[in-house]
């Protein structure tokens, strides 16, 4: 895959991608994330947070993914990739199939791609000041676009804590790692949406990641 981090090219094929869950600071803002997805019949966690291993070829950074039926959804996150010594922050959707997910959730992280911006910040640049970092997301709903979801990065356990807990350090010895580092709850509740738009922005200066895509839907053949 080809990332850049201030205008350069680098090129990282990851060879592990973990989806963090449950990864919220506030026990409050964890509760309702489990609330709004029970709402659809997904099964409360085991424990929090979780770590869930997918196919690390589930990342792109395309503009269009496909997915079976038409109940998957996106949700922007935070992404550490971590490289021959090196980490970076980036920006990624961990779509899922909703359906799939009253089944099992371990299960529908590994059906559908999952999206991610082709830019990363140097972790070195951010490191002092990862909370201040914000990220929405909008649903293109009714042939408009909806804010979806908006937060800091200060109601989501601290990365370092989540990098531990993912265990970067030791995997990333077996090849590059990228990790998404869990989310906000949906504003008006999760619900599928055909185009999905996600940003981070940097407050101290400025700096901004956007990544938008479309799901085109596979018929659910029985």
């Amino acid at each position: 895959m080809r990332f850049f981090v201030n205008d350069t090219a680098l090129d990282i094929e990851p060879a592990h991608l973990i989806i963090a869950g449950w990864t919220g600071r506030d026990a409050a803002a964890i509760q309702h994330h489990i609330d709004e997805l029970a709402a659809l019949g997904v099964k409360p966690p085991s424990a929090t947070p979780l770590f869930y291993r997918v196919a690390a070829g589930l990342l792109t950074t395309d503009s269009a993914i496909q997915v079976v039926g038409p109940a998957s959804s996106g949700e922007v996150e935070p992404m550490i990739v971590q490289a021959g010594g090196r980490r970076w922050l980036g920006m990624g959707s961990d779509h899922t199939d909703r359906a799939l997910e009253a089944h099992s959730v371990a299960m529908s992280k590994q059906v559908c791609a999952k999206p991610c911006a082709n830019q990363l910040w140097d972790w070195d640049e951010i490191a002092d000041r990862l909370e201040d970092i914000t990220m929405e997301s909008r649903i293109e709903q009714d042939g408009e676009w909806v804010l979806y979801q908006q937060g800091t990065l200060a109601s989501i356990r601290p990365l370092a804590e989540l990098i531990d807990g993912g265990d970067l350090d030791a995997l990333s010895t077996h090849g590059p790692v990228a990790m998404m580092c869990g989310t906000f709850g949906a504003i008006g509740g999760v619900r599928p949406a055909t185009r999905f738009s996600m940003s981070m922005t940097d407050p101290a200066t400025g700096r901004r990641i956007e990544h938008q895509y479309s799901t085109a839907q596979l018929p659910e053949i029985a």
